[in-house]
C-alpha cells in the first residue's frame, strides 16, 4: 500500500484504440482480439485504477476489392497513425490493442509524429519482426514491422517508406525465434537485442532497465510494444503464432511493468497478437488483464483503498477529487474540472462557500451536537426561517433526503388514520412510475426500477404506482384509503423528465377534492435549482407536505427536513419519530446560513437566468448523438441516442474535457452546476461541452464509416 501511495503522481489519461485487423498474419481471426478484450471490460479496468480512461476509435482494414494487401495495409496504418498522434497531442496515453503486429507501423509512426520524430521503443517479442520482402520466408507483413519502422523493409509502402525510429533508441526484449538475416540486419543497424538466453542469464529486471535507458536516451518519449507470443506458452496459449520453448514468465513481466511500466516519459503502449480462437481456458485474456493491472494498478491508492475497504454500491468516474472552490474541483494530480453536477444539487451554493464555512467553524467551536433531548438556540431559528420561506407551518428536521421521505411516509399514514379515519393498516401511498425517492426498504417498495427491488424483499405493502405526467391515472387510482400522493416536480434520476404543463396543478386539485395529501419531493429540485425556490411554484402549487434536503446543508453537511401544515405534522407525539443528529446545532447553523445566502445572493434568480442561457446553448449543439435537451433552471438533461453512444461513455469523454458530470439510466447526461457559477465559467463549460460532443461525433462517424459496406 505504501508503494501505491508514493506513485500517485503517475496517474494518466488513457485512450484505448482498437487496431482490429489481421491482414498481415496467417490467421486473420486475430482481428477480433481487440474487440474481445474491450468487451471484457478493459477500459473499465483501467478506470478503476483511478485513471481517466476512455475508448477511442476502432480502426479496421478496408476490404481488398481488387487492391493489394500492401495497399490495404498502407491505408490502415495511415488511419491508425492519425488516431495515435491525435491522442498524444491531446495529452493522453494511447493504448493500442492490435490484431497482428504489422499494426505497429501505424501506431509508432503516429506517436513519433506527435513527438516531433524523437521516439524510443522497447519491442517485447518472441521474434525480431525485421524481415524485408526479400528475406521473409512467409511473405507475411507481421514479420516486417520493425524493419519498416527502421526504414529498411524494401516494401511497397511508398507513402511510408521513411525511417521512423533511430536504431540507437530501439531495444528488442525476449526474442527466441528468428532467422539469421533478421539478426544480422539489426546488428548492422546497431539495434540492441536481448534474447531469452541473455534474460535467463541476467534476469528480466536487468534487461528492462537497459532497454529503458536506450529508449529514453535523447528522446522526447518512448513506447512499449508487447507481442503476446513473447510470453511463455503456458501463460499465454492464445497467440496468433505460437512459439515453442520457454518465453517470458507472466509473473516476472508483471513485476517489471508494475515497477517501471508507467514511467512519466511513456508516450504509448501497444499489445498485439491476441487470438481469442486459440485461447484455451481464457488464459491469455487473463494474462492481458494481469499486465493491465500491473501497468495501471499501482498508481491509484485512493481508488484501490476505496474498492478494497468500501462496499461496491457505487461506480465512480475515474477522478480522485481532493479540493473544491466555487464551481471548480481539482483531482489529486492537479487537474481542474468545472463541476456541472453539484453532487446531485447538494452543492448548489458552490464548493466551500466562505460564508457557510465561516458559519460551520463558528458553530463547531461553540456547540455541535446535543441530540433533541434538549433545546438549542440554532434549531428554532433555522426552522422558523425555513417555514417562513416555504410558507409551511412546521418542520421536522432530519439528515438525508431519504430520512425526510421516510418521515413523510410515516406522518402521512398516521394522519390518514387519526384525521382522515382510514381503517388501521389500510392506508395507501401513491407514487409515480420512474420515481427516485431513495433506496430504503420502504421507499424501494414504491420504485419501478428492477435493480432497486431485486433480492431486497419482502417489501412493505401499501404502495401504488401511476404513470408520471398522467393526472387522470392519479384520479383513477385514489381510493378512500389513499393517504398521500408523493411526487417529484421533475424526475431527476430518471433523466430530468418534466411533466406536461399543468400536471402538478391538476394533481394538487385532485388531491384536495379527495382529501389526499399532496407531498412534493423537492430534495433535488428545491431551493432554487429550477429557477424558483420550489419547483412546484412554476405551476402555482402549494403542497400539503414538502421534502427538502441536499442544498439545505450548503454542500457541507447532510441536512434535510419534512415540512407540512400544522394539522399534518401535529399528529406526531414524543417518541413517534426521532433522530440523534437531526436538527443538531451545527447542522442548523449551517442550514440557516445556507438559506440566507440563497436569498442574499439571489440564487433562484441566477438559476433562472443562467439556466435559460445554458439550455439555449446546449440546444444549439448540432450533434447526431443528441435526441433531446430538456430542463428548467440549472437542472438540465441531454438525452443521447444509445445506438450511437452510452451516457457513461459520454461522461468519460466529458471528464477528459474537464467537465464533471454523471450519466443516468445509460441515456442521459445531466448538467446541474452550482447556482453560484459565474457567467464566464458557464461559457467555458459550454465550450468544453461542445468540444466533447465534437470528439464523440467524430468517433461515431469513423466507426460508422468502417462498418459501412464498401461500394461494389
Amino acid at each position: 500500500m505504501e508503494q501505491r501511495v508514493a506513485s500517485v503522481e503517475r496517474l494518466r489519461e488513457v485512450t484505448v484504440i482498437a487496431a482490429a485487423a489481421g491482414i498481415g498474419a496467417p490467421d486473420s481471426r486475430c482481428a477480433e482480439g481487440p474487440e474481445h478484450l474491450l468487451a471484457g471490460g478493459l477500459v473499465e479496468r483501467i478506470a478503476q485504477r483511478g485513471h481517466i480512461a476512455g475508448r477511442g476509435a476502432t480502426v479496421r482494414a478496408q476490404a481488398m476489392r481488387g487492391r493489394t494487401r500492401l495497399a490495404v495495409h498502407r491505408g490502415f496504418c495511415a488511419e491508425l497513425a492519425h488516431e495515435t498522434a491525435a491522442a498524444v497531442k491531446r495529452g493522453a496515453l494511447p493504448l493500442v490493442l492490435g490484431g497482428d503486429h504489422s499494426c505497429a507501423v501505424g501506431t509508432w509512426r503516429g506517436v513519433a509524429d506527435a513527438l516531433g520524430g524523437s521516439l524510443g521503443l522497447i519491442w517485447i517479442d518472441a521474434h525480431l519482426d525485421s524481415h524485408t520482402l526479400g528475406t521473409s520466408p512467409s511473405g507475411m507483413l507481421h514479420g516486417m514491422p520493425l524493419a519498416e519502422l527502421l526504414g529498411v523493409a524494401e516494401s511497397h509502402h511508398a507513402a511510408t517508406a521513411h525511417a521512423t525510429l533511430s536504431p540507437r533508441n530501439v531495444c528488442v526484449i525476449g526474442a527466441r525465434s528468428f532467422e539469421t538475416d533478421e539478426a544480422a540486419l539489426l546488428a548492422e543497424l546497431g539495434v540492441r537485442v536481448i534474447d531469452m538466453e541473455e534474460i535467463e542469464a541476467h534476469g528480466l529486471d536487468h534487461a528492462f532497465d537497459e532497454a529503458l535507458e536506450i529508449a529514453t536516451s535523447g528522446t522526447g518519449g518512448f513506447g512499449i510494444t508487447l507481442d503476446l507470443d513473447a510470453l511463455d506458452p503456458a501463460d499465454a496459449p492464445g497467440v496468433n503464432l505460437p512459439v515453442g520453448g520457454a518465453g517470458l514468465g507472466l509473473a516476472a513481466l508483471r513485476k517489471v511493468l508494475a515497477e517501471r511500466g508507467l514511467d512519466p516519459r511513456l508516450a504509448a503502449l501497444e499489445i498485439v497478437e491476441f487470438n481469442p480462437y486459440r485461447d484455451r481456458d481464457a488464459r491469455t485474456e487473463r494474462a492481458v488483464a494481469t499486465l493491465i493491472d500491473a501497468i495501471f494498478g499501482a498508481t491509484a491508492p485512493s481508488v484501490e483503498r476505496e474498492r478494497f475497504f468500501c462496499a461496491h454500491n457505487y461506480e465512480p468516474l475515474p477522478a480522485v477529487l481532493v479540493r473544491g472552490a466555487g464551481s471548480y474541483v481539482w483531482d489529486d494530480v492537479g487537474r481542474r474540472y468545472i463541476d456541472m453536477m453539484s453532487a446531485y444539487s447538494a452543492v448548489s451554493h458552490g464548493h466551500c462557500h466562505p460564508r457557510l464555512v465561516a458559519a460551520l467553524v463558528r458553530q463547531a467551536r461553540t456547540l455541535a451536537v446535543t441530540s433533541r433531548a434538549f433545546y438549542s438556540e440554532r434549531l428554532p431559528a433555522f426552522a422558523e426561517r425555513l417555514c417562513e420561506l416555504t410558507e409551511m407551518d412546521m418542520a421536522l428536521p432530519a439528515n438525508t433526503g431519504l430520512e425526510a421521505v421516510e418521515a413523510a411516509l410515516k406522518v402521512a399514514r398516521k394522519w390518514a388514520y387519526e384525521v382522515k379515519r382510514v381503517p388501521d393498516d389500510r392506508a395507501e401511498i401513491i407514487a409515480c412510475e420512474g420515481n427516485f425517492h431513495g433506496r430504503s426498504i420502504a421507499i424501494i417498495a414504491m420504485s419501478s426500477e428492477p435493480q432497486y427491488r431485486h433480492h431486497f424483499g419482502p417489501l412493505p405493502a401499501g404502495f401504488r404506482q401511476v404513470p408520471y405526467g398522467d393526472a387522470k391515472a392519479l384520479a383513477a387510482a385514489i381510493t378512500p384509503n389513499t393517504a398521500a400522493f408523493l411526487v417529484e416536480p421533475i424526475q431527476g434520476e430518471r433523466g430530468i423528465v418534466l411533466p406536461p404543463p399543468g400536471y402538478l396543478a391538476e394533481c394538487a386539485r385532485i388531491c384536495r377534492e379527495n382529501n389526499v395529501l399532496f407531498i412534493a419531493d423537492e430534495v433535488q429540485t428545491g431551493l432554487g435549482r429550477t429557477g424558483k425556490l420550489l419547483a412546484c411554484e412554476h405551476e402555482g402549487v402549494h403542497p400539503d407536505g414538502l421534502v427538502l434536503g441536499k442544498a439545505l446543508g450548503g454542500g457541507l453537511l447532510p441536512v434535510s427536513a419534512f415540512l407540512a401544515r400544522s394539522d399534518v405534522l401535529g399528529v406526531l407525539k414524543p417518541g413517534d419519530h426521532g433522530s440523534t443528529f437531526g436538527g443538531n446545532p451545527l447542522a442548523a447553523a449551517v442550514a440557516l446560513e445556507a438559506l440566507e445566502v440563497l436569498v442574499d445572493e439571489r440564487l433562484c434568480e441566477r438559476s433562472a437566468g443562467l439556466g435559460a442561457e445554458l439550455l439555449r446553448e446546449l440546444r444549439r449543439i448540432a450533434s447526431p448523438l443528441i435526441l433531446d435537451v430538456r430542463g428548467r433552471g440549472l437542472f438540465i438533461g441531454v438525452e443521447l441516442d444509445p445506438r450511437m453512444v452510452t451516457a457513461h461513455e459520454a461522461a468519460l469523454v466529458f471528464l477528459q474535457h474537464g467537465i464533471l458530470t454523471k450519466d443516468t439510466h445509460d441515456t442521459v447526461i445531466r448538467f446541474a452546476p452550482p447556482l453560484t457559477i459565474e457567467r464566464d465559467t458557464l461559457d467555458e463549460a459550454v465550450d468544453r461541452i461542445r468540444g466533447a460532443f465534437a470528439e464523440l461525433d467524430a468517433t461515431h462517424a469513423r466507426d460508422a464509416r468502417r462498418q459501412a459496406p464498401m461500394p461494389a
